[in-house]
């Protein structure tokens, strides 16, 4: 079984807070982890139709059956708990009395903010990181400028992580990527979709669903992908909203910083999972991805999607936004450290080019600020030009 990095983070927060809600997607790995960390709790799973009906028509009777701390899985199915369960937090004053974890984050947090304010702390778990697959510890993202650099001279590719993604089934049964991420797509539309929004033709959502998976990496133009998909700007833009809330997507956000220019004001699109996004994009192997046209945009997504899985692991929201004017001059993504910024550029080439270097040496003179990093698809890393060149293995 392979480690989370998050686990020292949960076990610690439990000390510290009555409640503690694990969300994230489905199949991310958020039942396991409470299980092997909480043995002794009483497990419960709200997803069976019997418990549910027990714990909506009595929900009193449902919590005073348990002698002892307990796990509530899926527990945004049954949001009308939480207005129970805090006098019985109040009342105990115990830490860690209630694990819960859910893969709806809109129906959790509404209800936490509603209920458990104060009493309860949210930490989010993605699919596998590759630092976890490779048994590596997890790294401060305010410290990829100062991390030593180590050249690995290794010959796996890149691509072979992207296409396989990160979801824990894959790994523990070796299911073939393609046959799992269909079964999950169904079961997501069937069930999550279904069950967060009024839906009459799931049809139609699928199409927008690998539209947009068309679109990762790019600016989020609504009013395009509303067309395309042949549903109004307001429909896209809610289930944009719960493709988020769900943990498909993921909305980066641009940075302030004009320099007297105009900038973009509209986030960039991202998918948390590489190997679902490939599933969408009917991309059925390494090969048809090492020669597809969006290969570019697959690695972005990819690199921004590990560094956001390492923000979460250690507890902290992703401080991440790019960069962009209205000239088409961009910073790939900034790392945000209270007064300073990282630029980092992301390109999937795996033999390193001068041309690479343009966001980051446009940035450097508008900011007359030093240094930088290139991410790139090879596995050498070392200085260039005052700034690090980064392997993609080492992310």
């Amino acid at each position: 079984m392979i480690t989370r990095q998050m686990s020292e983070l949960v076990l610690e927060t439990a000390k510290h807070y009555p409640v503690v809600a694990i969300t994230g997607p489905r199949q991310s790995g958020k039942t396991t982890l409470c299980r092997e960390l909480f043995p002794e709790y009483i497990y419960v799973n709200l997803e069976k139709p019997d418990t549910r009906q027990f714990a909506k028509e009595d929900p009193n009777g449902f919590l005073a059956q348990f002698s002892k701390p307990v796990i509530l899985d899926e527990v945004q199915r049954v949001p009308e708990l939480f207005s129970y369960i805090m006098p019985l937090v109040d009342e105990h004053r115990k830490m860690g009395e209630f694990i819960l974890s859910g893969s709806q984050n809109f129906h959790l947090q509404e209800a936490i903010s509603q209920s458990l304010a104060g009493r309860c702390a949210t930490l989010k778990l993605l699919p596998l990181s590759c630092r976890e697959i490779n048994n590596k510890n997890n790294h401060d993202i305010f410290q990829l400028s100062t991390e030593p650099l180590i050249a690995e001279n290794s010959s796996t590719s890149a691509f072979k992580q992207i296409f396989k993604g990160g979801y824990p089934p894959i790994y523990d049964r070796n299911i073939n990527p393609t046959n799992w991420y269909a079964q999950y797509t169904q079961s997501y539309l069937e069930r999550d979709v279904r069950s967060l929004i009024n839906v009459g033709d799931l049809e139609t959502f699928e199409r927008f669903l690998r539209l947009a998976a068309g679109r990762s990496g790019q600016i989020l133009n609504m009013d395009s992908l509303a067309s395309d998909a042949g549903v109004s700007p307001l429909t896209a833009k809610r289930w944009i909203s719960l493709l988020t809330a769900s943990y498909i997507t993921y909305l980066l956000k641009p940075h302030s910083k004009n320099f007297n220019k105009r900038l973009i004001k509209t986030p960039k699109l991202y998918f948390y999972d590489t190997g679902l996004l490939c599933y969408l994009l009917n991309i059925r192997s390494v090969g048809d991805l090492e020669l597809h046209s969006q290969r570019g945009a697959i690695f972005e997504t990819f690199i921004i999607s590990e560094l956001v899985k390492s923000s979460y692991n250690a507890g902290i929201e992703p401080p991440f936004y790019f960069w962009r004017d209205s000239q088409g001059h961009e910073v790939d993504l900034l790392i945000e450290n209270g007064e300073k910024l990282l630029p980092i550029e992301i390109k999937s080439g795996q033999t390193v080019a001068s041309s690479m270097f343009s966001g980051l040496d446009y940035w450097q003179k508008l900011s007359q600020c030093e240094g930088g990093m290139l991410i790139y698809g090879g596995a050498e890393s070392y200085t260039r030009k005052g700034m690090m060149v980064r392997s993609w293995q080492e992310i």
